[in-house]
């Protein structure tokens, strides 16, 4: 099912100064590469004009997909001064935040749950800004004119930042806690002085992984052009193979794995496992300013304990060694901890304008969050560390 056309600007000027006006545009595409940019800043490559709007040429969002391309802007004399990744969608599918029950209880009262509106980095359940540039009120303000003049149900912005959250909330969206788990950076010298901080077990049972991981293979890190065509051949056939499994389709195309290496350059991380010369296993990052991003991972032969080599040690050992302070290895996963990797509370917000819907899901985010509070303390107390972080 297609949402409708984002359709009319959300008003001349909700909530902003006078001399600023809010527009919706039909694509990221259609924006001005250098202006989007300057307001994403250069330190998160999902920001990117580059990438976001690889996600739209490619065919991986836009017409037939359930996401529509919604891209807010706050203007000053017809220039983007602030923005916001928005999405109308007509699923709840690709956002690793899940409001399906929600959707569920709306519609069985006879309403419409989709389209909704959704600020987020498609597929991708990366923490980092979302609203773009210096007027998160006045974007905020659009995001609920956008919902008010199209009759949908709500709006969602998905793993921004406390500020952001703190914005929100002042306008009384809701905000919804979910757990990750990251690794950081403690000044480590290598990845030896990292295990030296884990308990004497840990320590021997990761060092027999990853002896047990590596053996008969060869495994290489590459970087931006030194990611060949045969790499992205490889990386695009371990995709298919884990998105086929867990999400039923994978959600990206082959059109966006053929343009990830010239639209994101040396953003692109990739540690290939070959065994005699053909690659079996591959994890593909994506660097950003003090952040690794594990994005994709797959193989096509089973290797026990490679997955952790690829995506979790491998990527540590190359955080470590370039200086970044955390490494962000994707949504959920709790055998994460064993492995050093931290629990951290992601947010959400949401906008409901029905008063009754937002009450029911305000009661049930107070149980929720009380749920993955006792979660939180029970991973930290599970942490392999030698003494608390």
């Amino acid at each position: 099912m297609d949402v409708p056309d984002p359709g009319p600007n959300p008003g001349p000027n909700p909530g902003l100064d006078p001399e600023l006006t809010a527009r919706i545009a039909s694509g990221i595409d259609v924006l001005d590469g250098a202006e989007w940019d300057a307001v994403a800043g250069g330190d998160d490559p999902f920001l990117s004009h580059a990438f976001l709007s690889l996600l739209e040429s490619s065919g991986s969002v836009g017409r037939g997909t359930g996401w529509q391309p919604a891209p807010v802007t706050v203007e000053q004399a017809s220039r983007i001064v602030a923005a916001a990744p928005a999405y109308l969608k007509s699923h709840s599918q690709g956002e690793y935040i899940f409001d399906h029950g929600w959707a569920d209880a709306w519609e069985r009262a006879g309403g419409d749950y989709y389209p909704k509106l959704l600020v987020a980095v498609p597929f991708s359940p990366v923490v980092g800004r979302r609203l773009l540039g210096d007027a998160p009120q006045g974007l905020l303000a659009a995001l609920e004119a956008v919902v008010a003049q199209h009759g949908l149900s709500s709006a969602h912005i998905n793993f921004l930042t406390a500020p952001e959250v703190a914005a929100a909330e002042a306008r009384a969206w809701l905000v919804r806690d979910g757990l990750q788990f990251h690794w950081h950076n403690r000044g480590y010298a290598d990845f030896d002085d990292f295990l030296a901080a884990l308990s004497s077990r840990k320590r021997k049972a990761i060092r027999k992984e990853r002896a047990a991981a590596v053996d008969g293979l060869e495994i290489v890190g590459l970087r931006g052009a030194e990611i060949g065509p045969a790499e992205w051949d490889a990386m695009w056939a371990f995709y298919q193979d884990t998105g086929s499994r867990k999400w039923g389709r994978p959600y990206l195309t082959r059109p966006f794995f053929d343009g990830l290496g010239a639209a994101l350059g040396d953003a692109c991380l990739m540690f290939i496992a070959r065994r005699d010369g053909r690659p079996i296993a591959g994890a593909l990052n994506i660097v950003g300013a003090d952040t690794l991003y594990g994005r994709y991972w797959g193989c096509v032969e089973d290797v026990p304990f490679l997955h952790f080599e690829l995506s979790y040690y491998r990527a540590i050992e190359w955080a470590i060694a370039h200086g970044l302070a955390t490494v962000q290895a994707g949504a959920q996963g709790e055998h994460k901890l064993a492995r050093g990797y931290e629990p951290v509370v992601t947010r959400s917000v949401h906008y409901l304008p029905n008063k009754g819907f937002r009450d029911a899901v305000a009661d049930f985010l107070v149980r929720e969050r009380a749920a993955i509070a006792q979660e939180l303390a029970w991973a930290r107390e599970a942490l392999p560390y030698r003494s608390s972080p």
